[in-house]
């Protein structure tokens, strides 16, 4: 019987802060550098549940493995597209990187062997609880970068407040 090990435990924490910052990436009007901010913890955390799922294995390597090292590849090839300013390129490794993350963590939330579920009927007040605790970080991270990110750089004055152009 698998159990909470190290590894499962920081996997879940970096998927579960994929996950819901996801959205707030995807559904943001606004590309500046908020967006950069939240979307470098975003890749940085999906590095993470992918290097990490290679610690999780029964002795063989399953389909799970095969989406983890793609979706390491679309990250690549997300950051090489918006590098060039290719937007779409970028936009469309990115969601698709999402997709495949709402897909792998359906398939470890609905297979009634596999610990998601097995946590939610034996503890459902530590999975509620871990879910809600990471969904706060998530939140506070995600307002205080939009705040402070907003805010124009005090080390670098712009040229509308006077400073001479060089």
């Amino acid at each position: 019987m698998e159990t909470f090990t190290p590894i499962i435990v920081v996997h879940a924490l970096a998927a579960l802060f994929v996950l819901l910052l996801g959205p707030f990436q995807i559904l943001r009007r606004r590309r500046d550098r908020a967006h950069r901010v939240l979307g470098v913890a975003w890749v940085s955390a999906m590095v993470v549940v992918c290097a990490s799922s290679f610690g999780i294995h029964d002795g063989r390597f399953s389909w799970l493995h095969a989406l983890a090292t793609w979706t390491l590849l679309c990250m690549v090839f997300a950051i090489a597209g918006i590098r060039r300013r290719n937007v779409p390129v970028h936009r469309g490794f990115m969601i698709g990187s999402y997709i495949g993350t709402l897909a792998a963590f359906a398939f470890a939330a609905l297979i009634p062997a596999r610990l998601i579920p097995r946590l939610l009927a034996e503890e459902p007040v530590i999975a509620i609880g871990t879910v809600l605790g990471v969904l706060l970080i998530v939140l506070t991270f995600h307002l205080t970068v939009v705040r402070v990110a907003g805010r124009p750089s005090a080390a670098i004055p712009s040229r509308s407040a006077g400073a001479p152009a060089s």
